[in-house]
């Protein structure tokens, strides 16, 4: 794969316990609890968990069809690759440039809690002042921008030392919670149920929410280029990865409707792990929770800078962007153009988060704007496989149902959550959902004018992709008792 200066990616700097850890820490369990919860019970109430587990089912299907398509096409812009050469180039262009844009929205509403948590942790009254927030959320983006332009090894460091601390903080305060004797409601197994929803729109709008919460476990199909035999690692880890998450998004979401109360959650807001932790712990809990809250917001800071600048590296060497995008650094082997073009978007939205609303009216809208973006690529991702692999659909019962069944469903529930929710979000989300989406086609037909071969695509199809890598012979094995030192840890 050509960049503009024939420099890639470093390859095999992952393996699979780190593309795992990836996954995980991209979905950002304890921030999309804390930043989710309270706006999840605003719209489905106590059916959260049903929310959840309706979301979790048809996101496997979408899973399963990054899976697939990344065994036969290893490229760093994921979807928009895939999406560009199965469907139609300007869909795979604009597949990739929603995520770009919900990456870029997310910096802001990622960074907000993360300054004001940090605040919290000095004086609770500093937290809810969104300048002083804006100002450390930037703090702790450019630290995060500067860790990622270091090189992908850095990364993973820091990723596994934030996110083990983290799941050390949740799992412990999940079971503290079972043990726990204090009650505000009573559990009920009609949270799991779909008579919880008023109607279809209320249902969509939870699943628009709740597909937040998963996003970001496809930055292992981002890092594919970097990631050690990624035609297996990249799909095992992200289902790995989301199967991990929901136990503990599920458990959390129960805990809440148990211990508080629908005034307390309200109340709450983005505090709502901090609430729950000085329920169970009191003067040291929600303290400890509101660290496992930073610590992830950081680390998914981390991963969604990954994913934004790999796939602006993707489109710039593609030439579908600024051709610069696709320059990796001599040295670090990363796409410093591309890192330091999202630093700079980054910190202009920061301005304006500033001299915006509260913490939480910006945290709410871009929550439900991101999901739109995120239904909207995520969807046409399973459309993409379906066709990719439609030459061997029907050979088995199990290429049906996992290459056929599950990502079709998977990809009707993201464009039917889509379009049943723009009747139900604010003016604000909608306009930087669909308005960020509309922005695309300005640079789409300004490079399509230009020519660039992306828009003559290679058709991706799995059965000749498989004849390829069948005649190009069994991969060469390092000799036993060697080891490439340019992995960071591994099974």
């Amino acid at each position: 794969m050509r960049t503009t200066t024939n420099r890639g990616l470093q390859p095999n700097v992952l393996g699979t316990f780190d593309t795992i850890v990836m996954a995980v820490a991209g979905s950002a369990p304890a921030y999309s609890m804390a930043a989710t919860t309270a706006v999840l019970f605003g719209a489905v109430g106590h059916a959260g968990p049903a929310a959840l587990l309706y979301c979790a089912i048809p996101m496997f299907g979408i899973v399963l069809a990054y899976a697939r398509l990344g065994r036969i096409d290893v490229n760093a812009g994921a979807g928009y690759s895939w999406v560009g050469r199965t469907l139609h180039p300007f869909l795979g262009f604009l597949s990739g440039w929603a995520l770009v844009f919900a990456a870029t929205v997310f910096m802001v509403a990622g960074s907000l809690p993360a300054g004001s948590l940090t605040l919290s942790l000095i004086d609770a009254d500093l937290a809810d002042s969104t300048p002083l927030a804006a100002a450390v959320g930037a703090g702790w983006f450019l630290i995060m921008l500067l860790v990622v332009l270091g090189g992908a090894r850095l990364t993973v460091r820091a990723q596994l030392i934030m996110s083990g601390v983290e799941m050390l903080i949740l799992i412990g305060f999940i079971l503290a919670a079972v043990a726990h004797r204090g009650r505000a409601t009573a559990f009920d197994w009609s949270w799991f149920g779909l008579g919880q929803f008023e109607g279809p729109q209320g249902f969509a709008a939870g699943a628009l929410i709740a597909a937040f919460y998963y996003w970001g476990w496809d930055v292992t199909s981002n890092l594919s280029e970097e990631t050690r035999n990624s035609r297996r690692t990249a799909g095992l880890a992200a289902l790995v990865g989301v199967a991990f998450v929901f136990l503990l998004f599920v458990a959390v979401t129960v805990v809440v409707n148990v211990l508080l109360t629908a005034e307390e959650i309200r109340t709450a807001g983005p505090n709502v792990l901090a609430v729950i932790g000085q329920q169970i712990w009191p003067g040291v809990g929600g303290k400890l929770l509101v660290v496992a809250v930073l610590l992830s917001t950081v680390a998914t800071l981390e991963t969604t800078l990954l994913q934004v600048t790999r796939s602006l590296f993707a489109m710039g060497r593609d030439r579908t962007l600024p051709a610069p995008l696709g320059i990796v650094h001599r040295r670090w082997n990363t796409p410093w153009v591309a890192i330091t073009a999202v630093g700079g978007a980054a910190l202009v939205m920061f301005a304006a988060a500033a001299a915006a609303g509260s913490v939480q009216q910006i945290l709410r809208d871009a929550v439900s704007a991101i999901g739109l973006q995120i239904a909207f690529y995520y969807g046409l991702a399973g459309i993409a496989a379906i066709v990719a692999y439609k030459a061997v659909l029907f050979r088995s019962v199990k290429n049906v149902v996992l290459g056929g069944l599950w990502p079709l469903l998977g990809s009707a529930f993201m464009l039917w959550a889509f379009v049943e929710s723009l009747g139900e979000l604010s003016t604000t989300a909608l306009t930087i959902g669909l308005g960020g989406l509309l922005l695309g086609l300005l640079p789409l037909l300004v490079y399509w004018r230009k020519g660039s071969d992306y828009y003559r695509p290679a058709r991706l199809d799995a059965l000749r992709a498989m004849a390829a890598a069948e005649g190009s012979g069994p991969a060469t094995r390092a000799r036993t008792g060697t080891r490439d030192q340019s992995y960071a840890t591994d099974f």
